[in-house]
């Protein structure tokens, strides 16, 4: 009991001195055991379902830290769980996901059950006292549970002055928790009424000023700051953007590049794309829930307004998705609809280059088309690392079978930290080299390209560059110079220094400059 109640909620937090100080709820819950003797018997369940739920939330905050760089929150990411044990599965088999899912529902009751039969020896000795001793073990119960109280009040409210000799972890997770609460669901309420204010709900003209060119929006699952800023990272990626530049500028286009501030961390891609398509921050599954059910116009609504087709390609998608139309998709294609006859790449379903292909060949034609593409070459496990072939020659997919069984598998990439990087640099590299080799093909009419990162891969992975991802701006110079006014970086590189929009800033900027002033019409 006493390990539980001074476990870590961080990563950073397994410090041998953190195990040798005293839980001070630890002789409130022992004297207290003593005092009620056999009568401790709900008492004892309760302290042991409450002290698993916390065990549970400790090690999903450390793994929520560690992978998304924000602790867990237990209202909205419940289906976080769900979406894990999937990428077990697509990495290292369904039995893998099965049995760790059965290892972690056990080790929770076993763990439960061993506090619950702590708690009822103390109550049987306690049985065994005489009744003034179990007064007297109840009112030093009551004294020692004012340390908790105070120290807890300490922490969460930065007093000084008040020092006990010890920790009470535990209560101050589960206050965090019930604070935690009640934060987001006035952040929720500040939310649906920003979501209810839409600026383009009534506005005309917009993306006039494309003049019907096709506007393809590109996500590069987990581009972050990191691939410029880790030294692990950046001298084949310059090279990767260098080499694309230079094919770019071949094909008569040009580029700008610029810095946003994503909303999420390591996952949770979807809300990402909700920020970009609804220009609201979609932080959490509970505003993208109430986006979903809020009149805000998305970007891909305001473009069929403007008479484009609109399109999403999600080959991720392999479960029904029907909030899809609810953003303002006329089309969708998703992994079963994009015709790939070659394997999986694990949990990747097929490679970058099969899906930009695909999309080409089963896009709708005859209106300007708005599309939102979802990559997914670099997700994890990052093993096996697909290549370019030529694009005449990928067909329907057959061609990457080779690819998909060569490389090591996850569990060998997965072995230490320096091995996922260095996977993971490389499946970047490939998504990137694939997207820039693709929108310098040729064609009667070349699309407005915007190419960003979702999100930063995990901490452990990036390793820095905080929240920001790339995003590249690439047509033909005449489109592109709409955008002059923004001060971004000409070419692939986006400057150091240039501030960061918050992803969210980006559907309005983005339709100003593409749309017809008000009153000029």
């Amino acid at each position: 009991m006493h390990l539980v109640l001074v476990l870590p909620d961080r990563p950073d937090g397994f410090r041998l001195h953190i195990f040798a100080t005293l839980a001070l709820e630890l002789p409130v819950m022992l004297l207290g055991a003593l005092a009620l003797g056999r009568r401790a018997q709900w008492p004892a369940a309760f302290v042991a379902c409450a002290l698993m739920v916390l065990t549970a939330l400790r090690i999903a905050d450390i793994a929520a830290l560690e992978v998304f760089g924000r602790r867990f929150d237990p209202v909205v990411d419940m289906n976080l769980v769900s979406a894990a044990m999937r990428l077990v599965a697509g990495g290292f088999g369904i039995a893998a996901a099965v049995a760790l899912t059965v290892a972690i529902v056990v080790a929770l009751l076993l763990f439960g059950w061993l506090v619950y039969h702590a708690i009822g020896r103390w109550a049987r000795a306690g049985a065994a006292l005489s009744r003034s001793a179990r007064i007297g073990a109840g009112s030093l119960a009551l004294a020692f549970a004012v340390l908790p109280v105070a120290e807890t009040a300490t922490a969460l409210n930065d007093w000084d002055g008040w020092d006990p000799p010890g920790s009470s972890r535990a209560s101050r997770l589960a206050i965090k928790e019930v604070l935690s609460f009640r934060r987001s669901r006035a952040a929720l309420t500040e939310f649906k009424a920003a979501a209810a204010h839409d600026p383009w709900q009534d506005r005309t003209g917009a993306l006039a000023q494309l003049h019907g060119r096709d506007v393809v929006i590109i996500f590069i699952e987990s581009y972050g700051r990191a691939a410029f800023d880790n030294p692990g990272y950046e001298a084949r990626h310059r090279a990767t953007l260098t080499a694309g530049m230079a094919k770019l500028e071949r094909a008569g286009l040009d580029m700008r590049s610029g810095w946003l501030a994503s909303p999420v961390q390591g996952g949770q891609s979807w809300l990402a794309h909700a920020t970009i398509a609804s220009g609201l921050e979609i932080e959490d599954q509970r505003r993208y829930g109430a986006l979903l059910s809020s009149p805000r116009l998305t970007l891909y609504d305001i473009a069929a307004r403007a008479g484009y087709d609109t399109l999403a390609v999600a080959p991720a998608i392999v479960l029904p998705w029907p909030e899809g139309p609810q953003f303002g998709f006329g089309h969708i294609l998703e992994a079963a609809d994009l015709g790939y006859a070659g394997p999986p790449f694990n949990w990747v379903t097929m490679p970058d280059q099969y899906t930009l292909a695909a999309f080409e060949r089963l896009a709708p034609r005859g209106k300007p088309l708005m599309t939102e593409i979802a990559l997914i070459s670099s997700h994890a496990p990052w093993t096996p690392v697909a290549e370019l072939v030529p694009w005449d020659m990928v067909a329907d997919g057959r061609i990457f079978a080779d690819m998909a069984g060569a490389g090591p598998t996850p569990r060998e990439v997965w072995s230490n930290r320096e091995t996922i990087r260095r996977h993971y640099g490389l499946s970047l590299d490939y998504a990137i080299q694939t997207v820039l080799d693709w929108a310098a093909l040729p064609r009667m009419q070349q699309p407005l390209v915007i190419v960003l990162g979702d999100h930063q891969a995990a901490a452990t992975i990036s390793q820095n560059g905080g929240m920001d991802v790339p995003m590249h701006l690439i047509g033909p110079p005449e489109t592109i110079t709409l955008f002059d006014n923004w001060g971004w970086t000409k070419g692939l590189e986006p400057d150091a220094d240039l501030p960061t929009w918050p992803m969210n800033r980006f559907r309005d900027r983005f339709l100003d400059a593409t749309s017809v002033p008000e009153g000029q019409l």
